[in-house]
């Protein structure tokens, strides 16, 4: 059921998955592998306070990998909400003018608690790249760890994956997070070295393989990481060994929809073609119009999934904290929506097209999508009359300038009035 034929050749992967197949696909694999599958936690982690957000899919598993927190399972995988937009990761100035970039995001993972290791994990990945999602072998590059011989010689020897595919990533000390191929959460916690999976998108596409002086380009694009937790790393730098060797793994699932339904960018997924649809509705019932290209529209797509999960979660628009953060998200989007033309609320009217694109797997936006829809309505109206106002404001100081010689708007001009 969840197989399709394992290819070799270089065809074009054909009957593409939609996202909500991919994400099931996924969940349902692992469970046949034992894995117990557990909901998302939500994108507040409340009971963690060196986080802002949850991040990544092992986040809710941190007590479990440093022997703290006990659980009736020792495998598990999830399907888990993300979002960056504040703190050490955040994404949110590159939305809308990237491919791949978003404040909220979903991470599929694995994860194995003192259970499986490096082998079983490879194993278990590359089964369903290339038989669960008929991903061509041969398009499959893969880096791991420069001291990492276990994990290259899995990848050579077992798998079989050629040398000229399977890139060894020196240890950078100047990098922070997984971009050296050891992983770390933060400054502190689980870490240990990891080994990435990368989709080849052919030679048309400009750039290079990784570790290579191109690699920032868009024809090799990861698309796992999987970590091979081993340590610990305290406030010091230090790192101890974890009571037991585990797993964590993380595919974001709108990456894997991408490479899986044959386009570049994400934004060119079925789950963002709803979104973009509705927020071009959205936008035009406001007195506005954009191209469908436009990246204020890729803006509004992704920050409604933002904002709602976050409202869902118990955070409010405000001045601090988490608050703050939502709030920003909120009126960036509606920012772009005013460049697009929009002159009254839109933005809170998408809730129900998210809803519906993406309630199944998560039941809290359709319980809750009243209050959501309040709450962005309540934000968006606030902003909508601040902009207004300066807007008032500007045009009474450029008025008496227009035909002027000299049309100079002095930065002082009723700067207390703002």
């Amino acid at each position: 059921m969840y197989f399709r034929r394992l290819r070799s050749d270089s065809a074009p992967i054909q009957a593409a998955m939609k996202s909500a197949e991919i994400r099931e696909t996924f969940l349902r694999y692992f469970e046949s592998k034992g894995h117990a599958i557990v909901a998302s936690s939500p994108v507040v982690p409340h009971e963690d306070p060196t986080l802002l957000f949850t991040n990544a899919g092992m986040n809710q598993f941190k007590d479990v990998f440093l022997g703290f927190d006990q659980r009736p399972y020792s495998r598990a995988v999830t399907s888990q909400k993300c979002i960056r937009a504040g703190g050490k990761h955040n994404d949110l100035e590159n939305v809308g003018y990237t491919a791949r970039h978003h404040t909220f995001f979903e991470m599929l993972g694995n994860f194995s608690f003192g259970d499986y290791f490096k082998r079983d994990a490879i194993h278990f990945a590359w089964e369903l790249l290339t038989g669960g999602y008929g991903l061509p072998a041969e398009r499959l590059w893969i880096t791991v760890y420069a001291e990492d011989d276990e994990a290259y010689g899995i990848w050579s020897a077992e798998i079989g994956v050629p040398a000229e595919r399977i890139v060894r990533i020196g240890d950078n000390k100047g990098a922070r997070y997984a971009s050296d191929n050891f992983w770390m959460m933060g400054d502190t916690g689980p870490c240990g070295p990891c080994s990435e999976i990368f989709f080849d998108h052919g030679p048309e596409v400009a750039g290079g393989p990784p570790g290579s002086p191109d690699e920032d380009g868009d024809r090799y694009i990861e698309i796992w990481n999987l970590v091979f937790m081993q340590f610990n790393r305290d406030d010091a730098g230090v790192m101890h060994p974890l009571p037991k060797p585990s797993v964590d793994t993380g595919m974001g699932l709108e990456r894997i929809a991408a490479v899986l339904q044959g386009v570049h960018s994400n934004y060119e997924i079925d789950l963002f073609g709803t979104l973009l649809a509705a927020a071009a509705s959205a936008v035009g019932a406001a007195g506005g119009a954009a191209d469908p290209g436009s990246p204020s529209l890729k803006v509004l797509a992704d920050h409604i999934r933002a904002c709602a999960f976050t409202i869902a979660d118990g955070v409010i628009p405000g001045n601090e904290g988490r608050g703050y953060v939502l709030r920003r998200i909120t009126r960036r989007a509606i920012r772009h929506g005013y460049k697009l033309g929009a002159r009254k609320p839109f933005f809170h009217s998408r809730v129900d097209a998210l809803a519906g694109e993406m309630g199944d797997a998560y039941p809290e936006l359709r319980r809750q999508q009243r209050r959501i829809t309040e709450v962005l309505l309540q934000e968006e109206s606030r902003f909508f009359e601040t902009i207004a106002h300066g807007m008032e404001i500007l045009e009474a100081a450029i008025a008496p300038l227009r035909g002027s010689s000299v049309a100079v708007l002095d930065g002082a001009t009723d700067s207390h009035s703002t």
